[in-house]
């Protein structure tokens, strides 16, 4: 199950996202992105694909991570529904699954056009995670 709360702002999609671990809340990150442009739903896991990224910083690592999902989103039109994270140091190996853009199957939403180091935040305690996505 995916948790993450859609948060209110003026223009742009602000999401909090927990889970059990931060490798939940970043697997949760990851869908909320996608989430917001493309109904998750209605997408199949019918596509492997694997990322590792890094930073210095937790807030980094996550930043890092959604952005090179985003840039895999835009460049190859995979919609990306499932997601495995995990942490190895300072990176973020993920394992993901998701299937090419179909307008006759998906129903789309909002194009997120990039992560935003604005009001990001990653609270290991609580463990969860904020991002604000540009639209």
């Amino acid at each position: 199950m995916h948790s993450y709360e859609r948060l209110e702002h003026t223009a742009d999609a602000f999401v909090r996202c927990t889970g059990s671990t931060l490798e939940e809340c970043f697997a949760n990150a990851a869908y909320a992105m996608f989430d917001q442009t493309v109904d998750l739903r209605g997408v199949s896991p019918e596509r492997a694909v694997h990322t590792e990224t890094d930073g210095d910083t937790p807030e980094e690592r996550l930043y890092n991570f959604l952005s090179e999902l985003l840039f895999i989103q835009e460049t190859e039109r995979i919609f990306l529904c499932r997601f495995s994270v995990r942490f190895s140091g300072d990176s973020v190996i993920c394992d993901a699954e998701g299937e090419s853009l179909d307008l006759g199957k998906h129903k789309t939403r909002t194009e997120v056009k990039a992560v935003t180091y604005h009001m990001l935040d990653v609270d290991a305690k609580t463990p969860s995670v904020t991002i604000l996505f540009d639209i």
